[in-house]
């Protein structure tokens, strides 16, 4: 790669890491180190090399040489960090791809040779393998350094991107680990003072000679202007030397592609919808902050030129042509952005745009006494005057310092800034303060509530204190505190890290108590707990808007996931059990405070961490703070008790609340919370009925409450261990509430719910399956009742799972069959067949059963309901009560001359042949039914057909009626064949009325299956001929159809 020439700016030294292979070994071998070698480096470090040579008039060879070899960068980080993005490869590439590790890995294969040092620039060869079928590749590295940074370099295999190329890596690092193989040579100028008029024109030559084809233009044309008098080069003292470092008035940085990081971010930007692009937009502000850390100029460049590249984004202007917001991830890189553009931020107003935090910035100072003072020492104390300047104090009454010069967010971002650009201890003097302010804050806000505190209580709400929470923050105030302590006490070896913000795939870190100065038994780590606590622990209003409300859970998370790295000792513990108890008395300012903001932030995810965190060392204190924390403010207000939720298997409308975009997440936090206690309280009775309450109290969401019920169930049933009879109790308590608040919704979760009751009411006992049959009334609906609770409570797999003897198992039919009894009398349509089926073992039951299916049929009770129980009575071998419903049914049956398709056919045509096969008085009475109940030709034509083909059965004494069929001519079909006759006679007139050319066939055959009916009577032959001597009478104007009608019949 060529990059262009960056431009360059002094900054202080970064001090770097020693590495180096050459010191390291005279020290090894017990010999100080060269009083050269020692000055050569700090002038190497600090002074460019043309500030030595104006400085003294004579620098000698050898000393000239020390410099120019410690002028090369000693430290692997600055290479890792300039040749890797930082973010994580993905699955099966595990290091591959990044630059820092291809090159240690050429370096380690000898891929290295032909190192030169030329003053300060440093060339080699890399030699790389190809791939298969490949010929070995070979490219020529070109660095240029000063001042221990490199700051230009130079690549035959042109790759184009961020930072440096793996070939750059392999050379600087062989040239940092071995750096006494390396040849070294004074700069080049140096060599050629040395030279004489005939060497030089001979070095001159040759030099052309071995590259002709590329300098021999730039040769000649050099050699016309110095030939020429009075030439430009001519009037220039001295000549260029590009081995010689830089001059005083260079800028000394690392060599950064602008160029690059421009196009890269453009093209980011344009992808900003792909994961990718946005993990790599982030991991490009992680290098940003690691350079600002590590106190290189180039992340305030790199930081400038990802600005540029942002407000230059097209889709910008189009957004605000439509009038449209940003798609999250877009919205989430410019937060990160204005984030990163902060660096000092002062912002009181919640309402800024992205940028209008970073730009107050400009207005804030480091030049304040006072705070340079806290600043400048970890011993700072009062004065004799007790404060610097106005009325408020600077100290607390222990004598520590206090900062109290700007808002809370605002002083964070200081330390923020302070930890960010290199500046640990500075940072970590103003946290501290920042921390003794707030303790005093708390106090004096405990001693005010104390005051107002029974004015409140007997109020029952208050006004919120902090419009704008400090979770979910902009600036994170306690995520930066704790972030700042949590390093200080962080124990990690020092490695390269590739990928700073690696996510879950990131070491476990270990942590360290680390005392703070000036304050006795306290440490960073204690520090870091409280304010984490007081942070989460703020009342605080829930943001306007669905991003800012996602941010508060987001840093939340984030924020506990910190705490969580943290493993509690006995005084973490301590401060712990101290830091809830100031949340449970906090009042007003507290999220678990006595008394909420209707809309403040719920504390469930909080509660969780602090219920698991304390119930292995107070418990009492553990389950109190859990069950404060249950509430959630919006929700107590919006549903008075016995007010059910408006969409009970859903989380709460959001047109009922508009501005909680994530109220579904909060619920399903709180529940998780329920969740935990639950299983914690496992035999406890005590605090499992007090979690109870809780649950009944606070959630309403109907789907939650049923999951907890289930987990509820889960645990208290292990498989290798006796079931907790309490918390089975409360399991399905949970599910009878979940019923009696679902009762007037359906859903197809209830089959499921109802199932579940019954299970669980199963492993309880035969009691509590037995009252729930009794009071199904407010619990079930019929069907439900009928065909889901009896049917189930009485399985043959629930007999034997309850293991009764015979009273008890005849106790809890006769309650089912109860059950279905009272079921079919309510909902007899869906619930009478499922009676009968249940009550089929008990005669009287299945004859009161019987009666409430008659009761029902002359109560309107539909045709199909009463064709389905009459086809169950046939199948149980009952066919004169099969009779009479289908009776029963038919008289409610009414069958229009064109409805041959009519679903109910099947059930008549099956009445018709029931009737056919109990006899011919049977058959007499429902013929006047059929005739009065059907009008379809087709369909009555059908019946007669099928009546005359075999004689009648026996009629209900058992005595055989007739030996032969029954004639068409004769009663009672007579009455059937003339009802037949008339309705094809009635069906051909209507059909007629509208008949169009195409279903002229379609009637032709009608006609042929009227004859076969006519043809049945004595003197059809002739009733058929005067009817169709009529139609053509009465159609003559259908001459085609007439012709037709002749053609077939004549």
């Amino acid at each position: 790669m060529e990059p262009p020439a960056a431009k360059r700016s002094r900054g202080c030294p970064a001090e770097p890491e020693e590495r180096d292979a050459g010191a390291g070994a005279a020290r090894g071998q017990g010999r100080p180190e060269a009083l050269l070698d020692l000055s050569a480096k700090r002038v190497a470090e600090s002074w460019a090399f043309e500030q030595v040579e104006e400085r003294f008039s004579r620098v000698p060879e050898p000393v000239q040489k020390r410099i120019v070899f410690w002028s090369f960068p000693r430290s692997e980080r600055e290479i890792c960090m300039y040749s890797s993005l930082g973010y994580p490869p993905p699955e099966g590439e595990h290091d591959a791809r990044v630059p820092f590790t291809r090159g240690l890995h050429l370096l380690q294969s000898g891929a290295v040779d032909r190192v030169l040092q030329v003053g300060f620039h440093l060339s080699g060869n890399i030699r790389e393998p190809g791939g298969p079928g490949e010929p070995e590749r070979l490219y020529h590295v070109s660095i240029s350094f000063d001042r221990c940074k490199i700051t230009s370099v130079s690549c035959g295999c042109d790759n184009r991107d961020l930072f440096y190329c793996a070939h750059v890596v392999a050379l600087s690092l062989y040239r940092i680990r071995h750096a006494r193989q390396v040849e070294l040579r004074l700069p080049i100028s140096e060599t050629l003072s040395q030279m004489n008029r005939d060497q030089l024109q001979k070095f001159v030559q040759y030099l052309i000679s071995a590259h002709h084809t590329e300098v021999l233009p730039t040769a000649q044309r050099l050699a016309d202007e110095i030939l020429l008098l009075g030439s430009e080069i001519n009037l220039v003292h001295g000549a260029p030397d590009p081995t010689a470092g830089a001059g005083i008035e260079d800028a000394n940085c690392w060599h950064l592609d602008e160029e690059q990081i421009q196009e890269q971010v453009k093209q980011l930007l344009s992808n900003g919808g792909y994961y990718g692009a946005s993990q790599q937009l982030r991991s490009m502000f992680s290098k940003v902050r690691e350079m600002l850390r590590m106190r290189d100029s180039n992340g305030a460049r790199m930081l400038i030129l990802m600005t540029e590249q942002f407000l230059q984004d097209p889709r910008l202007a189009l957004w605000r042509q439509q009038g449209a917001g940003m798609t999250d991830k877009c919205r989430q890189l410019w937060d990160e952005l204005g984030s990163e553009e902060e660096e000092e931020v002062a912002a009181t107003s919640p309402r800024h745009t992205v940028f209008g935090r970073a730009l107050l910035a400009g207005e804030l100072h480091w030049n304040d006494a006072y705070l340079q003072r806290i600043l400048a020492s970890d011993s700072y104390g009062p004065s004799l005057t007790g404060s610097v300047g106005g009325d408020k104090p600077t100290f607390d009454p222990q004598g520590r310092p206090l900062w109290l010069g700007e808002p809370f967010p605002t002083a964070c971002a200081r330390v923020d800034t302070l930890r960010a650009h290199g500046y640990p201890r500075q940072a970590l003097r103003l946290a501290s303060a920042i921390i003794n302010t707030l303790r005093l804050q708390r106090r004096h806000q405990l001693e005010s509530y104390k005051q107002q505190k029974k004015e409140l209580l007997q109020k029952g709400s208050t006004c919120i204190t902090n419009t704008e929470g400090w979770v979910g923050h902009p600036l994170d105030p306690i995520g930066c505190l704790c972030r700042a302590l949590l390093e200080a006490c962080r124990l990690e070896e020092e490695t390269l890290t590739l990928y700073p913000d690696s996510g879950p795939e990131k070491r476990k870190v270990a942590y360290q108590h680390v005392p703070v100065p000036g304050s006795p038994g306290e440490s960073y780590l204690v520090l870091a707990l409280e304010v984490a606590l007081l942070g989460l622990g703020q009342q605080r209003a829930l943001p306007e808007g669905l991003y800012a409300q996602d941010k508060v859970v987001r840093n939340e998370e984030q924020l506990l996931a910190l705490l969580e790295e943290v493993e509690l000792d006995e005084r973490l513990v301590q401060v712990l059990r101290k830091q809830a108890g100031l949340l449970l008395e906090g009042g007003p300012f507290s999220g678990f405070g006595e008394v909420l903001f209707r809309e403040s932030v719920p504390m469930h995810t909080c509660a969780r961490y602090l219920f698991t965190a304390l119930l292995p060392h107070d418990p009492d204190l553990a389950y109190r703070l859990a069950l404060r924390a249950m509430r959630l403010p919006v929700l107590e207000t919006a549903f008075p008790a016995g007010e059910l939720h408006p969409s009970p298997l859903d989380s709460i409308m959001s047109n009922r609340f508009p501005r909680w975009f994530i109220l579904g997440h909060l619920e399903t936090r709180q529940c998780e919370l329920a969740s935990t206690m639950l299983t914690a309280a496992k035999g406890d009775p005590k605090w499992l009925h007090a979690v109870l309450g809780s649950i009944q109290q606070n959630i309403h969401s109907p789907a939650l409450l049923f999951k907890l019920a289930q987990d509820a169930c889960k645990t208290a049933t292990p498989v290798s261990a006796p079931p907790d009879t309490t918390l089975l109790g409360i399991a399905l308590e949970l599910g009878l509430q979940v019923m009696r608040m679902t009762l007037n919704i359906m859903t197809w979760r209830r089959r499921e719910m109802v199932r579940w009751l019954v299970s669980c009411a199963t492993e309880i006992g035969p009691q509590a399956l037995m009252n729930i049959m009794q009071n199904w009334y407010s619990l079930f609906t019929p069907v439900e009742a009928a065909t889901i609770v009896a049917v189930t409570g009485t399985t043959h797999a629930t007999l034997l799972r309850l293991q009764l003897d015979t009273p008890r198992r005849e106790e809890l039919w006769a309650c089912a069959r109860t059950l279905a009894l009272q079921c079919a009398m309510k909902d007899p349509q869906n619930c009478a067949l499922p009676a009968l089926t249940l009550c089929e073992k008990n005669h009287s039951a299945f004859e009161a059963a019987y009666q409430i299916v008659l009761d029902a049929a002359a109560g309107g009770l539909g045709h199909a309901h009463l064709f389905t129980v009459a086809r169950y009575m046939e199948h149980r071998g009952l066919p004169l009560r099969a009779y009479k419903l289908a009776t029963l049914a038919l008289a409610q049956l009414s069958i229009a001359f064109n409805q041959d398709s009519h679903p109910a056919v099947n059930d008549v045509l099956w009445a018709c042949s029931l009737s056919h096969s109990l006899g011919r008085h049977e058959l007499s009475a429902i013929v006047p039914l059929i005739i009065r109940s059907i009008h379809c030709a087709p369909m009555l034509s059908d019946i007669l057909h099928r009546w005359t083909l075999s004689a009648p059965g026996l009629g209900p004494l058992g005595a055989r009626r007739a030996a032969k069929p029954l004639g068409a001519d004769r009663a009672p079909l007579c009455q059937l064949l003339d009802a037949a006759v008339t309705a094809y006679i009635t069906t051909s007139h209507s059909r007629l009325t509208h008949i169009s050319p195409r279903h002229y066939g379609d009637f032709i055959e009608f006609l042929g299956k009227a004859r076969e009916t006519f043809l049945l009577a004595p003197d059809g032959h002739l009733q058929f001929a005067q009817f169709l001597e009529n139609l053509k009478q009465t159609y003559k104007g259908k001459k085609k159809l007439m012709l037709l009608v002749r053609e077939r019949f004549g």
